[in-house]
């Protein structure tokens, strides 16, 4: 037997061994194996058996160990990672690494083994025992087994006295693995499926309906676009029910499923609800757990709960949707505008574009839930790709919040700047204070100033190593980069020797600044702020959202984090704070996003008995984003952004690769990337063959809103050299980045637009392969990148 592996060093190539024959019978494709290179021992996967390839191989060196009892990569994910790597152009090995968590990837077995006790067969009679050991003993025979370390707590003695009753033959100790569990200590009581209203039964149907076609027709390679739904449901429309249900139904076709949640909205509230409806009856079993803010080794656990078969369904963010389900029927992408699905490291990857291939590959229907959905899916409806599937009113007929613009240029007048607070807003909240409701304030900026700059010199704090002014922290006294983490201590005085001002400014607003006020303000109201400076603990989340649920907080404060996710009935009062911070950044997506955002923060107001009342305070009311969002009026919003979309050929008319080239020489950059660009327009002027196996261009078409092969509409001025190998080619740059320094890096960016993605991504591989760079500067490729900074 000889095998193909790929190694985890970045090399972009497979290597044959041969297996001894004590461990063919272990091997198959997906198994990690240790083997030889070079002078060392390195870790591999197997991606493939040859089995009568012996003749044609000689001297080839042999694999020296396989890990783990159960190949951790299926066929089924191994060939998503290959189209990851091709698509998204990154090395193979870089993709197969991205399939499994880093504790599921050590060669050491990652099992937590502890001493467990349990009775011993025995006669009628006992021996005669002291009191302590009595005690001992009616505890173990109630509990039947129990981890030593809880016996010496329940009972209050020592390992010693246990150990006696051992030596007397009436217990056992023994190791066991024990699973840690994340959520072992939580009390969940089972819930049943609700009744569904009119438009969320017309849901279910439909996507009932595709689970039983697809499982009617195996995955042989290719899925219709009925097999992807957009589910476009106002705030509090009732999709999670829809998708329970639809779980419900996957699992009773004997399928798994899995459900992607944005990581900040991977709230306890939102776990517990599939924990609970899973917990017990004919349909029950194991609720997965998979995202960052889980120790190794739960993730370890969790995800052999998974492979093991013992877990059929997953919820986590964006890696989730590598979890071995198998056979997988259903894939839910929830909140799936959120850019948080894009991994910014390689491989680069959308988790919500990877779960419309994955569902294809494996005949899985999926499920792309929005209040606010992305332009890119919405698009793909218009397209015939997706169907849509709506749900326009609240459940139990909620009615939803009223919203109100204030314009702060009014506000400010007669102030001596901008109010915090505008005076409407002061008074809704003095009401709810008033009536006992709660009210949420949002501002998507952590801190307490934005920058410190002297009035008399101009000197502003800026970070040494990027491009952006330091943040201060009051609590700390700290001056705070957000981007590489540089820290400074705040200045009494200007900095400046020449100047040395001590009437220097804070100025700007954070979130700690909100909560300062606001405790002015109102001296007896229960206030917390949440954001990742507050958030310093693993279960500070879980206490401030059920201090707030249980009523013991009145206001809470925070920035996205608490945009999306969160069910509190008693919340009849959202203040958007600035509503402008998102929508004048250098980005194209700029409006899009706040719009997004401010629907889905309107969204958490009047999910009870009374109707909610939203603020949203801006220096211009009257941008489109804000009217809309005021009007709850996807629709209208996206007829006007596709028509700016259009014109300018962005996504999602077009698909876009961004390059970017980092050094901490800025000449040496500059010039690296305009060499760059030369060797781009060389490269891409050459006619290339046609999208080969590795990238299945019928996967794009589902996400990508084209035809393979199909150009798009000529250009205004594609390069000529181009226009035979990619006809509808747009390049742009080479330019500074918007955020032109960053952890002492100089970044330079070349964007390139195309409909033709896949066969730019084969181009960009190559190209990547045979650059030749300075050592000092380094190049990345994006696909379909989700931020421009």
């Amino acid at each position: 037997m000889v095998v193909r592996v790929t190694l985890e060093i970045a090399l972009r190539r497979e290597f044959d061994y041969s297996v001894p024959p004590e461990l063919e019978s272990r091997i198959e494709v997906g198994s990690r194996v240790k083997v030889p290179f070079g002078p060392r021992q390195v870790l591999g996967v197997v991606t493939d058996v040859l089995q009568d390839a012996q003749t044609t191989h000689t001297h080839l060196r042999p694999v020296l160990k396989v890990i783990g009892a159960q190949s951790p990569i299926t066929p089924k994910v191994l060939k998503l990672a290959r189209w990851i790597s091709a698509y998204y152009c990154c090395p193979p090995e870089i993709a197969l690494k991205s399939v499994l968590p880093e504790a599921v990837r050590q060669e050491e077995d990652g099992w937590r083994e502890r001493l467990y006790v349990r009775l011993s067969p025995r006669g009628d009679e006992l021996p005669k025992l002291t009191r302590r050991q009595i005690e001992v003993w009616n505890i173990v025979e109630e509990w039947r087994a129990l981890p030593l370390q809880r016996l010496l707590e329940l009972c209050g003695c020592t390992a010693e006295t246990v150990r006696r009753l051992e030596d007397k033959g009436l217990l056992t100790i023994a190791p066991q693995v024990s699973e840690r569990d994340p959520y072992a200590h939580e009390h969940i009581l089972p819930t049943q499926s609700l009744p569904l209203n009119q438009d969320q039964a017309r849901a279910f149907q439909a996507i009932c309906q595709a689970m039983e076609a697809a499982r009617a027709v195996p995955a042989a390679g290719a899925a219709t676009p009925a097999g992807v739904f957009l589910l476009h449901g106002v705030t509090g429309s009732g999709k999670t029910e829809v998708y329970l249900q639809a779980l419900a139904r996957a699992l009773e076709q004997g399928r798994g499923g899995i459900v992607l949640v944005p990581e900040i909205s991977l709230t306890p509230q939102t776990v517990e609800r599939f924990k609970a409806r899973f917990s017990s009856g004919p349909l029950q079993t194991l609720v997965a757990v998979l995202h960052s803010h889980l120790s190794a080794g739960e993730r370890h656990d969790e995800w052999h709960k998974i492979r093991q078969g013992r877990a059929r369904i997953v919820i986590g963010a964006r890696s989730a949707i590598f979890a071995p389900v198998d056979p997988l029927g259903l894939i839910v992408v929830d909140e799936e505008h959120e850019h948080s699905y894009k991994q910014e490291e390689a491989p680069r990857y959308h988790a919500r574009d990877v779960a419309v291939v994955r569902g294809q590959m494996e005949g899985a229907v999926v499920v792309l839930g929005s209040a606010t959905p992305s332009l890119e899916s919405f698009y793909n409806v218009q397209r015939s790709r997706y169907r849509l599937l709506e749900l326009p009113q609240r459940a139990d007929d909620k009615k939803m919040p009223l919203v109100r613009v204030v314009d702060l240029r009014q506000a400010a007048r007669g102030e001596r700047g901008p109010p915090v607070f505008s005076p409407q807003l002061k008074e809704a909240i003095a009401q709810r204070l008033e009536r006992h409701e709660q009210v949420i304030l949002f501002l998507n900026r952590r801190g307490y100033s934005t920058s410190l700059q002297c009035p008399k010199c101009g000197f502003v704090a800026e970070c040494p190593n990027c491009s952006v002014a330091l943040t201060f922290h009051r609590h700390s006294q700290r001056l705070l980069c957000h981007i590489c983490g540089h820290e400074a201590p705040a200045p009494a005085a200007c900095p400046d020797p020449k100047c040395r001002n001590p009437a220097i400014r804070y100025a700007g607003l954070g979130t700690q600044k909100v909560e300062d006020i606001l405790g002015r303000l109102f001296p007896h109201a229960r206030i917390k702020r949440m954001d990742s400076d507050a958030l310093q603990r693993k279960e500070d989340y879980r206490r401030i959202l059920g201090d707030f649920r249980a009523g013991k907080l009145d206001i809470l404060v925070g920035t996205q984090m608490i945009a999306k996710g969160l069910h509190f009935p008693n919340v009849t009062l959202v203040g958007i704070i600035h509503a402008d911070l998102s929508l004048h950044m250098p980005d194209f997506r700029a409006g899009e996003r706040t719009f997004q955002l401010l629907t889905q923060v309107a969204g958490r107001a009047g999910r009870g008995d009374v109707e909610g009342e939203v603020f949203i305070q801006s220096f211009t009311p009257f941008h489109p984003a804000i009217q809309y969002a005021r009007r709850h009026d996807f629709a209208g919003f996206y007829e006007q952004e596709i028509e700016f979309r259009e014109q300018l050929r962005y996504p999602p008319i077009a698909r876009v690769a961004l390059l970017t080239l980092k050094g901490r020489n800025e000449d040496k950059v500059r010039f690296s990337a305009e060499h760059a660009r030369r060797e781009l327009e060389t490269l891409l002027s050459t006619p290339g063959a046609s999208p080969g196996p590795e990238t299945p261009a019928p996967a794009e078409d589902l996400f990508a809103g084209k035809e393979a092969g199909e150009a798009g509409p000529p250009s205004a001025s594609p390069p000529a050299s181009a226009a035979r190998a990619l006809p509808d080619l747009i390049l742009a740059g080479p330019a500074p980045a918007p955020l032109a320094r960053a952890e002492t890096f100089y970044r330079y960016q070349i964007m390139l637009r195309t409909r033709l993605m896949s066969r730019l991504s084969q181009r960009l591989a190559q190209f990547s392969e045979t650059l030749r760079l300075p050592d000092d500067v380094t190049l990345t490729i994006d696909i379909d990148p989700a931020n421009l900074a």
